[in-house]
């Protein structure tokens, strides 16, 4: 491996084992973005003053989806914009709103978990594991605000049955009554009322007390990790994790062994690909467009909440920045139309991690389309739309390649297999933007560990910089319903 592609590598599992959950994806790019100079506003400001040619700026939304961009100067009210998607959250175990329960009479502390997403939850049995994620308590002026939550201890475990108990060939349970952590077992001492931590007071509480919805232990740890006392703890989103931190692995290092591949590893290139392609002074010199990532929450149960790809977070930032003026000295009123004029000329990658072929399932994947890891990425296509690629996409995808160096690859699901889904198509489709599917290859989508390329890492961040560094001169290249002179 060169040196170039260990350095992205490393960085990536800097950036992977910061990021837990969602909430920690986003502080993880927010971060990352602030070192780069971007600026961060609010949905709930006016940019008419704040927002400049020439900028970079981010916005978050519910902290657990984040929008970047850049300002080119020679930006006028509707011209185009390189979009760039990708989604925060992998399938996962979260805690119910009420998770205290004990098991065999009392004797040992378990946990109660909902299943999000479609996790590959055998692979959860058996691992050392740990709750990360979002609390709300209170603070000075009775405000309440969130906090950053994670436990790194092991602090949870989901034991397999013995096999002389049960020599089942294929591993099987019930999602309701099988898959409840074990947090420890009950004694006395640990499970005692502690009345110093009871709230004094005849007020009306509207839900039973947290520590009476959740095990009083896990409610102190997580007090403790947000620097108050549990009586300011009034709410939480708690996600299980695996503590095992991302490796490299393989005999050459070529391999990345982790958790949530799916899809931080494109939430990872898409933040790094904008910065690099923003990291001289000049950049935005000569760009008539703006250049955009946005990395929603969600995908894996459907998008269609507020802070999800089929919510109008990116509709709405595009139709604010599409009337941007172009010259600030004298700015001529935007045409009526510019929201509708940007989106034709936009263009979205819909970049989510890709299937690689199985060398024990060889006979799943369709014959002339078999990905490899470290290959490159690879562009993924459906007749029945499942993925939003199409012709144009793929031929200035190609030559953003060219420019890049980049190899690239070619996937379709077989005709007797089913075939999963993006963002891809549900934004196309609100925008009427250009858009194509595209990710790393990996092995074991959606278990709790995942494998993926190491020097892959590198082939999408190239690619995503030369993108954003490339579009506004190719898009007008490739003529699609164009009116002959």
């Amino acid at each position: 491996m060169s040196a170039t592609s260990k350095k992205y590598a490393l960085d990536f599992l800097s950036f992977v084992n910061a990021s837990p959950t969602p909430f920690h994806a986003v502080e993880s790019a927010k971060q990352r973005l602030l070192k780069a100079g971007f600026c961060e506003i609010r949905e709930r400001d006016s940019w008419s003053s704040t927002v400049k040619k020439g900028g970079r700026y981010f916005l978050t939304r519910n902290g657990s989806s984040i929008i970047a961009f850049g300002v080119g100067k020679k930006w006028t009210p509707g011209n185009g914009m390189s979009l760039l998607g990708a989604h925060t959250d992998s399938p996962a175990l979260r805690m119910k709103p009420v998770s205290k329960k004990f098991g065999e009479n009392g004797s040992y502390i378990q946990v109660g978990v909902e299943t999000y997403g479609g996790g590959l939850w055998h692979t959860w049995f058996d691992r050392d594991l740990s709750i990360a994620g979002r609390a709300m308590v209170r603070a000075e002026g009775d405000n309440i605000i969130s906090k950053l939550i994670r436990i790194d201890s092991p602090i949870l475990r989901i034991p397999t049955l013995a096999i002389h108990l049960d020599r089942q060939e294929n591993f099987a349970f019930n999602k309701e009554t099988q898959l409840f952590p074990i947090a420890g077992l009950a004694c006395a001492e640990l499970n005692k009322p502690d009345n110093s931590e009871e709230k004094k007071t005849e007020d009306f509480q509207p839900l039973a007390a947290i520590t009476k919805r959740h095990h009083a232990p896990i409610v102190e740890r997580i007090a403790k990790e947000a620097g108050v006392s549990v009586n300011d703890v009034v709410d939480f989103e708690m996600i299980l994790y695996d503590t095992h931190p991302s490796v490299l692995g393989g005999l050459d290092d070529e391999l990345i062994y982790s958790g949530r591949l799916d899809n931080l590893v494109m939430s990872y290139c898409a933040t790094e690909g904008i910065i690099e392609s923003l990291s001289t002074s000049n950049a935005l010199d000569e760009e008539s467009g703006i250049r955009l990532i946005s990395l929603f929450d969600h995908e894996e149960i459907g998008s269609m909440t507020a802070q999800g790809a089929d919510s109008n977070l990116l509709p709405a930032v595009i139709r604010r920045l599409s009337v941007l003026p172009g010259d600030s000295s004298s700015p001529a009123p935007p045409s009526s139309s510019a929201y509708e004029e940007c989106l034709i000329k936009s263009m979205l990658w819909s970049c989510d991690q890709a299937h690689a072929v199985h060398p024990n399932y060889p006979t799943k994947y369709e014959s002339s389309h078999r990905p490899e890891m470290n290959k490159g990425p690879v562009i993924k296509v459906n007749a029945n739309a499942r993925y939003a690629t199409n012709s144009p996409g793929i031929v200035l995808t190609e030559e953003v390649a060219k420019l890049a160096g980049v190899p690239l690859q070619l996937f379709v699901v077989r005709n007797d297999s089913s075939c999963g889904s993006t963002i891809g198509p549900m934004l196309s489709a609100a925008l009427g933007a250009r858009t194509v599917d595209m990710g790393n290859a990996q092995l074991s989508m959606h278990s709790i560990r995942e494998t993926g390329g190491a020097h892959d890492i590198e082939h999408a961040v190239k690619l995503f910089k030369a993108y954003f560094e490339h579009y506004s001169e190719l898009e007008p290249k490739i003529l699609v319903d164009h009116i002959d002179a």
